[in-house]
């Protein structure tokens, strides 16, 4: 089975950036892997994902402030923040799932701890 390990998460100033790692094992094909935060009191939202090789795609939130990227040999996802702001604060979570990426939470497979994101004013 799929393991996840997220790092990186930190309190930062807001329009501060922050990087976010998310270490895969036992990956060995095509994958989709995705970020997922939750605020306090919030449900959970996807930030955005990567199916493989396919282009990385974000929520409209997060579109152009943050950026995902995936080293495929060492099977870590990236998810580089920039222009942070305080609603960005949340546990932000990195999930995987065999193939094409799920349409909903739920139906991934494996997920991290998470990782918490604070950003104050």
């Amino acid at each position: 089975q799929v393991q996840l390990e997220e790092s990186g998460g930190d309190s930062v100033q807001a329009g501060g950036s922050l990087r976010l790692s998310c270490a895969a094992r036992n990956m060995y094909s095509r994958y989709c892997m995705s970020w997922f935060r939750q605020a306090p009191g919030k449900e959970r939202e996807e930030v955005g994902g990567k199916e493989g090789e396919d282009s990385p795609f974000y929520a409209e939130s997060v579109k152009g402030r943050f950026t995902i990227s995936k080293d495929n040999a060492k099977n870590i996802l990236y998810l580089q923040m920039n222009g942070l702001k305080p609603e960005d604060t949340a546990m932000y979570y990195c999930a995987a799932s065999y193939g094409y990426c799920p349409k909903y939470q739920d139906d991934y497979t494996s997920w991290g701890q998470g990782t918490q994101v604070t950003v104050s004013s």
